[in-house]
């Protein structure tokens, strides 16, 4: 049996007077067009009450003092962090790195890090930022910033502390591989503007185009690539790399399929309410409608990218290789609240344009290829080429450029055998025309 409210301590009493009404509030009735998907209209009161006297018992109880606003805000972040793997409470700092990923531009070093064995460590250093400038190389570990040791330290809370206004001094300590004693480099931050958009010809007539996340821009960097790589003459394939992409802005997802696509529906959306249900299809005016395309995914193709190379496969526009992806096919509105934080709330799932779901389940490859390196048996003479003969005719740039080239695809499987397709696919074409 609940006590009474008279018999509650004084917090309590002054937290229900607030949950209470908010609750009711959060219970008022919805649009007609909603009405129905209510699933209850009940007050859970009981449960109110009993996180009330948790709230009061923590207060009076716990062996630290804590802030009223931490305990509540610490509440709010339990409820969206059980719901699933995607919702969450974003304080101001996270509210607004958020909002810096998706435009692409913040002040900070330039440089990619992840978690290595459990220890800050460089992925590559940005072209072209102080970072890459001052040397820094894959597989730096970072042992330091400024006076904080890493090691204690989570990616965000790290990535956190090496941001900051432009024209700020940042002085990190890191460990090189080979290297017994540790380098202190002092950097002096930039605004960074990250292109999510790589091109290069693999060969000629044979275009490589990766997009590494979507931004707000990516469709448009995608577009102008396509135009460069066919400045000189026409693209006779194209491998569109999004291996290892986690996502990121959905209209930029739409804009890239688009660039491939002149007619037909791209991806959709439904959920609870109206206005989570949408519908984006191709418009006629299309980078590459014809170019023969291969599409590469693997398991850390994700959200995005997966919309993009779903629609490419249910469109039979390109042949999707790789490996499995991700599988998160579910849609997050950022909701910004009156004090500067947010919510990132799981509101929608993604379909493909066949209906399929992509959560949970991820884009599974039209060809698998599992990523590798091929090794040529050491003397049997099948690695030696024409351009690998002392003197041999062709020009010094020439013979550097196809040995790098040759070397990439060596260790690069997946790529290999996406160019080795588009060169096939080519072939039948040019006799289908005969």
């Amino acid at each position: 049996m609940s006590p009474s409210p008279d018999a509650l301590p004084n917090v309590t009493r002054r937290l229900l007077s607030v949950l209470l009404p908010a609750a009711l509030l959060a219970l008022a009735p919805l649009p007609a067009a909603a009405q129905d998907q209510s699933p209850s209209d009940d007050l859970p009161v009981a449960e109110i009450q009993a996180f009330a006297e948790v709230f009061e018992r923590i207060k009076r109880a716990y062996v630290e003092e804590v802030e009223d606003a931490d305990l509540l805000r610490n509440a709010m972040r339990g409820m969206l962090n059980e719901l699933d793997p995607h919702s969450a409470y974003l304080d101001d700092e996270e509210f607004e790195s958020l909002r810096e990923s998706t435009q692409g531009e913040f002040g900070g070093v330039g440089i990619e890090v992840g978690m290595e064995e459990g220890q800050l460590t460089v992925i590559t250093p940005i072209d072209d930022t102080p970072a890459s400038r001052a040397g820094l190389q894959s597989r730096d570990k970072i042992l330091r910033i400024d006076d904080t040791p890493t090691d204690r330290l989570s990616l965000q809370e790290a990535v956190n502390l090496m941001r900051g206004d432009p024209g700020t001094e940042i002085r990190l300590t890191i460990l090189r591989q080979g290297e017994s004693a540790p380098l202190e480099v002092t950097l002096t931050r930039e605004i960074i503007r990250t292109v999510s958009v790589k091109s290069e010809l693999l060969e000629a007539g044979y275009g490589y185009l990766r997009v590494s996340q979507f931004q707000t821009r990516t469709g448009e960097q995608v577009n102008n690539a396509i135009r460069r790589l066919e400045r000189d003459a026409p693209l006779k394939g194209l491998v569109l790399d999004l291996r290892n992409n986690p996502g990121g802005v959905l209209q930029a997802a739409v804009d890239v399929a688009d660039a491939f696509l002149d007619e037909g529906l791209i991806v959709y959306t439904e959920g609870r309410l109206p206005d989570s249900e949408m519908r984006f299809s191709a418009g006629r005016d299309t980078a590459a409608a014809d170019v023969p395309l291969v599409v590469l995914i693997n398991g850390g193709s994700a959200s995005a990218a997966e919309i993009v190379a779903g629609a490419l496969q249910d469109q039979r526009r390109g042949v999707v290789m790789g490996t499995e992806s991700f599988g998160k096919g579910s849609v997050q509105q950022i909701m910004p609240l009156g004090n500067g934080e947010g919510l990132k709330l799981t509101t929608a799932l993604y379909f493909t344009p066949d209906g399929r779901s992509i959560q949970a389940l991820g884009i599974e490859p039209d060809v698998e290829v599992i990523r590798g390196r091929l090794e040529v048996a050491e003397g049997s003479g099948l690695d030696v080429r024409e351009s690998d003969l002392e003197g041999h005719l062709g020009s010094q740039r020439e013979q550097r450029t196809r040995r790098e080239m040759s070397e990439r695809l060596r260790e690069d499987y997946q790529l290999g055998e996406a160019l080795n397709l588009l060169k096939a696919l080519n072939v039948l074409s040019q006799r289908r025309g005969d």
